[in-house]
């Protein structure tokens, strides 16, 4: 993974992309991650935001993610975070904490925020679900209290600039 530039940032904003990357980094069979706004927005992301050599491998075809880049991995979150908070509210069953999807070729885990906003990790099949989920909590623990909307808005202006 090849870090976004940080430079320029506030310390929180730098403190999340620290968390991300540590997440990618630290737990086995995370492909990537994702912070999305609670109005569909990414906030942050695991690859720079623009074609590594490694999207390039996917976008010709010889995937082990979502096509292209973490902008992909962000639709597909802030759509399974829309689909499960309307099936909550048609069953009355409160707030949705966590959504998993299994496929045969890999998995996507998604997380409620504090403030609204998902976090959403794309690992591998084989990837012991209770670690990623573990540290998909921890995650969302240190830094649900700090997604303030001064500092989503630095977000979305840093990811803009960088691409």
């Amino acid at each position: 993974m090849t870090a976004p530039s940080t430079f320029g940032l506030s310390t929180e904003a730098r403190n999340l992309h620290w968390l991300l990357s540590n997440l990618v980094e630290e737990v086995p069979g995370v492909h990537s991650v994702t912070v999305v706004s609670s109005d569909g927005l990414m906030l942050l992301s695991s690859d720079p935001g623009h074609l590594t050599a490694k999207a390039a491998a996917q976008a010709a075809g010889m995937s082990d993610g979502p096509k292209g880049s973490s902008a992909d991995l962000a639709t597909i979150v802030s759509g399974i975070g829309s689909l499960t908070v309307g099936a909550a509210k048609l069953m009355d069953g409160g707030g949705v904490k966590q959504t998993m999807v299994a496929m045969d070729e890999g998995s996507v885990f998604v997380m409620s925020i504090s403030d609204g906003s998902l976090l959403g990790v794309h690992a591998t099949p084989d990837c012991d679900m209770s670690v990623v989920a573990y540290h998909m909590a921890l995650f969302v623990g240190r830094a649900g209290h700090v997604l303030t909307p001064e500092l989503r808005s630095e977000l979305r202006t840093s990811l803009e600039s960088a691409q």
